[in-house]
């Protein structure tokens, strides 16, 4: 394949990975708006439902999103009251945010969205399951 040919779109693994994660978080978006949540929004309580209290830099590296992009998201929850935020008291340096009691409460109405996005994407379990091994081999390559 000659360097024009590899500047074909179809050509591009990048393309198809990008259409397919926009697609997908279209898919969630009205199970999530009857929970007033983003899909950030929701992706970062799902980690607070795990582990009710977390760094602010921990967060960051377990969304693999940065602080420029993590701030609002955090500052929207807590203005939603699911969250908040204080400083370590080991380390003033250090920004811990964690989960209240109506964050827990919202874990409730949350537990139906992942059986209903199963429901959404025309891939069998084995199907998501290499994707998710793989996708995860992509994300866990250093660079």
């Amino acid at each position: 394949m000659d360097n024009f040919e590899m500047l074909k779109l179809e050509n591009q693994l990048c393309f198809p990975l990008y259409a397919a994660a926009k697609e997908v978080v279209r898919k969630y978006r009205p199970f999530l708006e009857e929970l007033d949540l983003t899909y950030t929004q929701y992706i970062a309580m799902m980690v607070f439902w795990e582990e009710e209290s977390i760094s602010v830099k921990k967060l960051g590296e377990r969304l693999f999103l940065d602080s420029g992009t993590l701030t609002p998201v955090l500052k929207s929850l807590e203005k939603k009251g699911y969250i908040k935020r204080k400083r370590s008291k080991e380390d003033e340096r250090v920004m811990i945010a964690e989960l209240t009691n109506e964050g827990l409460r919202l874990r409730s109405k949350a537990a139906e969205v992942p059986e209903k996005m199963a429901g959404c994407l025309n891939i069998s379990d084995e199907e998501a399951k290499q994707l998710y091994i793989t996708l995860y081999k992509i994300l866990n390559t250093e660079e």
